[in-house]
């Protein structure tokens, strides 16, 4: 009886803390991507002060609703794919008529950090399709608010 609660109890918290943990497990993003350019937050924040720019958040509504980097706009990514560099881009949604018409147009993408893979794939898929001035801000929102740089809800 009493082995059976344990063995209960360990399927249970198996099935319970297994996919949370996987789940929050993802490798950092590569650290390039070809046809565009990485940039730190204080030259995002130089392009923002500037208005060089047009910021593109990543990140799902309810992570934009809670805060952006000011004027930014919201295109979420919807992921399925692996995170690995060469993600199968069929398996995600991404509205690429949400950017400029415009593809020598200076765009900034980010979205949670270093880990965060739908900013590293719309970065990819932006650049394969055309835009030839994509900035890919991979430290995104979370160094933007651990630096205490200005956010908007």
């Amino acid at each position: 009886m009493y082995t059976q609660s344990i063995a209960r109890l360990a399927a249970i918290l198996a099935l319970t803390v297994a996919p949370v943990l996987a789940a929050d497990y993802k490798p950092d993003t590569p650290t390039a991507v070809k046809g565009a350019t990485i940039i730190t937050v204080d030259q995002a924040k130089e392009l923002l002060d500037s208005k060089a720019a047009t910021f593109f958040d990543m990140r799902n509504p309810l992570n934009f609703g809670k805060g952006h980097l000011p004027g930014a706009r919201l295109i979420a990514y919807k992921e399925r794919s692996e995170f690995k560099p060469d993600f199968d881009a069929t398996l995600d949604a991404f509205d690429l008529a949400k950017l400029p018409t415009d593809k020598g147009a200076r765009i900034v993408i980010y979205s949670d950090g270093p880990k965060g893979w739908k900013s590293y794939k719309a970065t990819v898929l932006a650049t394969r399709a055309g835009y030839r001035n994509v900035l890919w801000m991979r430290d995104g929102f979370a160094v933007w608010t651990a630096t205490g740089l200005p956010v908007e809800q």
